[in-house]
């Protein structure tokens, strides 16, 4: 567990408090909101061949449901011959179903060390040589960080503006990557279309509330750029066809 911690804060969370500060120190007006926008577009830059590879994978499978509901209701009786028949569909179109997964997989860890390196660079109440203890030699140590974004958010307590952002984003996201729900469509894959659009997002909103308001302004900044992501494929489809 020691060994996994320590690749944990040597991978991802000193990585990112590094870099909070090394952007809080040379970008003009140290606005650690900016800050923030600035470490989630490089992190998407970082991850955008695995997220772009994500997204156009579950695009597909958005663009197959119609077919899938097909063999879903074919094979209703035999669930064996719909499997092997959807998994024939996905070897035919040349996509994985677990491919959407990794970029999940990856923003986990990510948001975790977000949140730890937030709540460490954030807190006025411990002296900042040490909840800063641990910077790179090049990184230089600031007299202070200041939490609030435009003067006007503390981004080291909770928001509701912020969170309500961050819903509205991943709203407009889900509703984006919503499959087309045609009348043969399942009750299963209904229901998950509707959870996925509808309830996630309110979901979402409660679990910012509760935490740091930099998180959603970080998860409000990586939604849009999937957005801007998603927009690129699906035009760049269109364009093709």
């Amino acid at each position: 567990m020691n060994y996994l911690y320590l690749v944990y804060s040597d991978l991802i969370y000193r990585p990112i408090l590094n870099l909070l500060v090394f952007f809080y120190n040379i970008i003009p007006g140290h606005d650690i909101g900016v800050v923030i926008i600035v470490l989630t577009v490089v992190i998407r830059l970082l991850l955008a061949p695995s997220f772009h590879h994500s997204l156009k994978s579950q695009k597909a499978m958005n663009d197959l449901q119609p077919k899938l509901n097909e063999l879903r209701e074919k094979y209703k009786d035999n669930k064996e011959a719909q499997a092997k028949a959807m998994m024939d569909l996905y070897k035919e179109h040349k996509i994985n179903p677990m491919a959407s997964c990794l970029p999940i997989l990856l923003q986990l860890p990510i948001l975790i060390g977000l949140y730890q390196a937030f709540r460490v660079a954030l807190n006025p109440l411990i002296d900042i040589k040490i909840r800063l203890a641990g910077l790179y030699s090049f990184v230089h140590l600031p007299a202070n960080i200041n939490p609030n974004f435009f003067k006007i958010i503390n981004l080291s307590k909770p928001s509701v503006v912020l969170a309500v952002l961050a819903g509205a984003a991943q709203f407009w996201q889900s509703k984006m990557m919503m499959p087309k729900i045609s009348g043969q469509s399942d009750a299963t894959t209904k229901a998950l279309s509707m959870q996925t659009t509808y309830v996630l997002p309110v979901i979402s909103i409660i679990i910012a509330l509760k935490l740091p308001a930099g998180l959603p302004l970080y998860w409000i900044v990586t939604t849009l750029f999937a957005v801007a992501q998603q927009y690129y494929i699906m035009r760049n489809k269109a364009t093709n066809n």
